[in-house]
């Protein structure tokens, strides 16, 4: 098992490349499936979620051609509509093909999904958003499956709000939404910058939809969807990572394809820390120089602060001058990574969805053991400011989010290596 082997102490410099979206591939792969026409994905990232994805439509009988910077999909013989859970056992975004398989070819067979161990991140606003659309749904031995009623040859418009903001709820309504009959409105839509990337992907593959980026999303369902070219959007989380490291570290990176615009709540902390951030051509530059002053935040729906970034401030805050305070909504679980801290010397307390945090002057090298994605992430930048050396375990989580972070983070002058397990 590979491990990351991290000598801190170092300031970082230059520039580095922020690679297309986790959040936005994994569906827009998924979207491919709606048509029969080739669909091409460029700035692909070379991550393990995507690798399985690919592997699970390739597994339906899609044939996938690789081109410079992603990959061209043509599902035109697509056979088996099913996402085994062999296939998909170590990666929620499974869930995303139910919609896809559904609306095209009027049944699928999804297995329940997994993930991250980061909390209970349920399944049944998916099934009754469908239900809403006319589908038949049962879960069986670990397997939502789901078919049209007898008769009916397409999905139905619906008007769906769900009980609580989804992100892969409202991207699984909008691609079924796009083939369905008559009109589809989806209140209570999640407005990540990754949907809006799916929708203008969708919108080029010739669906009619308004809103998105919005609460309210209106889809005109067409009869069918004709093949596209489409780049996907930079990764505002890995961009959001790499900032929180340079301002841990102090230093002066700039960010090419950063979105400063997707970042605001981030960017906004990082400015009261005493980081100096601007949106630049093409790009974000982020300078810092000396102690950052440490800042209470509260994770929420986008466009407040991310739950996904939310391990990563943490690490930014342990060294910080001051005390702070983190509130998780999101997913109870999402404080695994403060023991880790601890061992590398943070003051962390955590009272259920609190985590008080007391800023030290110096973090010290240590064994931490990564225990979901942004966790790994937060140990990283922890190592990067920490005394001596750190050795992170069970990186096989960064693999899933982050395309070649290490390698990335040489390029600015980080002591960071890849031992081979």
């Amino acid at each position: 098992m590979d491990k990351l082997l991290i000598r801190g102490g170092r300031q970082l410099h230059g520039e580095v490349r922020i690679s297309g979206a986790k959040n936005a591939a994994l569906p827009e792969l998924c979207a491919a499936l709606l048509s029969s026409e080739p669909v091409t994905l460029l700035n692909l990232p070379r991550l393990q979620d995507v690798a399985t994805m690919l592997t699970l439509i390739r597994n339906m009988g899609v044939t996938i051609e690789p081109v410079e910077g992603g990959v061209r999909i043509d599902s035109s013989r697509l056979s088996s509509p099913e996402a085994p859970y062999e296939l998909v056992k170590t990666m929620r975004a499974s869930v995303l093909a139910l919609g896809p398989l559904l609306a095209r070819f009027g049944d699928a067979t999804v297995s329940l999904p997994g993930g991250c161990a980061i909390g209970s991140r349920p399944v049944d606003q998916h099934i009754k958003g469908m239900q809403q659309m006319g589908a038949e749904i049962v879960v069986e031995h670990g397997y939502m499956i789901a078919k049209l009623p007898q008769g009916r040859t397409r999905l139905k418009g619906a008007s769906i709000r769900t009980d609580m903001i989804t992100v892969t709820g409202t991207e699984n309504f909008l691609m079924a939404a796009t083939l369905a009959e008559g009109e589809t409105i989806l209140e209570n839509a999640a407005q990540e910058p990754e949907i809006t990337d799916l929708a203008e992907m969708l919108i080029a593959m010739g669906a009619k939809i308004e809103g998105h980026g919005t609460a309210r999303i209106r889809i005109q369902g067409v009869e069918k969807l004709h093949g596209c070219t489409h780049r996907v959007v930079a990764d505002r989380i890995e961009a959001g990572t790499f900032l929180c490291a340079v301002a841990a570290t102090g230093g002066d990176v700039v960010l090419r394809h950063g979105r400063a615009d997707h970042l605001e709540a981030v960017i906004d902390k990082l400015r009261d820390a005493g980081a100096s951030v601007a949106a630049v051509e093409g790009g974000i530059h982020l300078h810092s120089q000396g102690r950052l002053v440490a800042q209470s935040f509260r994770t929420t729906e986008y466009p407040g602060f991310p739950t996904d970034m939310q391990a990563q401030f943490m690490a930014l805050n342990a060294i910080a001058e001051g005390p702070s305070k983190v509130t998780e909504t999101i997913f109870e679980n999402r404080f695994m990574h403060v023991n880790e801290l601890v061992r590398l010397g943070a003051k962390i307390q955590v009272e259920g969805k609190f985590a008080v945090i007391e800023g030290v002057q110096q973090l010290s090298g240590a064994v931490v053991m990564a225990t979901d994605l942004r966790a790994s992430a937060s140990l990283v930048i922890a190592g990067l400011v920490a005394d001596g050396e750190t050795m992170v375990d069970r990186i096989y989580h960064l693999d899933r989010g982050y395309d070649q972070m290490e390698a990335k983070l040489r390029g600015i002058g980080a002591d960071i290596e890849r031992v081979k397990g």
